[in-house]
């Protein structure tokens, strides 16, 4: 008979159970939960991301083939569809979302002497892009996107050291990119790499009031007059580098501060 731990179990060990136990407790996420509590849902929703599973029906089928060994990865309860769907729905968010930032925080400080991922800045590097899922419109009829069909976005800020995501915003398909700037919480000296969607001059200048740095494409209709150009080394493939400033008058208003530009090939 197999005497060691199963590998749900192994993985699981490196995951602090007395600091997630602080998050339930914070929320009061256990209360007049009798079977099925927290933590086992947690193992539960663990090995469904780890094993790809596509539906909580996915779920119960795994783990009922497996029961016997359930105990030894944490899961006392037997998990049933309904059981689940019931504990997704009630749980208080809260508990996991602060738990996650606790490994993020973990993570971040493995990957910060890893050579693999250094980079030439010594500053924190996040790069911030939403995906869309599309959704079928009679069974999500709330994830508001086009007349014919639903979606939900998924924002998400990473880490470039270490590909570790920092943030995640899922709202329906309507919400446009740059709102989510405005629930960042934005770190001093840090670089914030974003794609043209996200250019609104008032946004990317709270960017600047929090003594950050942003990094965009241009839009090809701006308006702008070039301050002054640095040398630059044209085999690199880089054209220019130059120091503008907005001519728009609105614009100005919004973002008054001089940008660097520059051009690759």
């Amino acid at each position: 008979m197999n005497q060691g731990k199963t590998i749900l179990s192994q993985i699981m060990s490196f995951v602090s159970k007395y600091e997630f136990n602080k998050c339930v407790e914070k929320y009061s996420g256990n209360y007049k939960v009798r079977s099925f509590t927290c933590w086992e849902q947690f193992i539960v929703m663990s090995f469904a991301q780890l094993t790809y599973r596509s539906s909580l029906r996915d779920i119960e089928t795994c783990l009922r083939a497996m029961k016997k060994k359930l105990y030894h990865s944490g899961v006392k309860s037997s998990v049933s569809k309904s059981t689940l769907a019931d504990a997704n729905e009630s749980r208080d968010w809260r508990i996991y979302a602060d738990f996650s930032h606790i490994l993020i925080k973990q993570a971040r400080e493995l990957y910060k002497n890893d050579h693999d991922f250094t980079l030439e800045l010594d500053n924190m590097v996040y790069a911030l892009d939403s995906t869309t899922i599309d959704l079928c419109l009679s069974l999500f009829p709330w994830a508001k996107f086009r007349k014919t069909k639903s979606a939900v976005k998924v924002h998400t800020l990473l880490d470039i050291r270490g590909s570790i995501p920092t943030f995640v915003s899922i709202t329906n398909g309507k919400i446009h990119d740059v709102n989510i700037v405005d629930s960042l919480h934005l770190e001093p000296g840090s670089f914030y790499l974003l794609d043209r969607g996200y250019i609104n001059y008032k946004r990317l200048d709270t960017i600047n009031d929090a003594s950050a740095f942003f990094v965009t494409r241009a839009k090809g209709n701006i308006g702008c007059r070039r301050l002054y150009s640095r040398p630059v080394d044209k085999s690199s493939g880089l054209r220019y580098d130059q120091t503008i400033t907005l001519t728009s008058y609105y614009i100005k208003k919004r973002l008054p501060q001089q940008i660097e530009t520059s051009k690759i090939l």
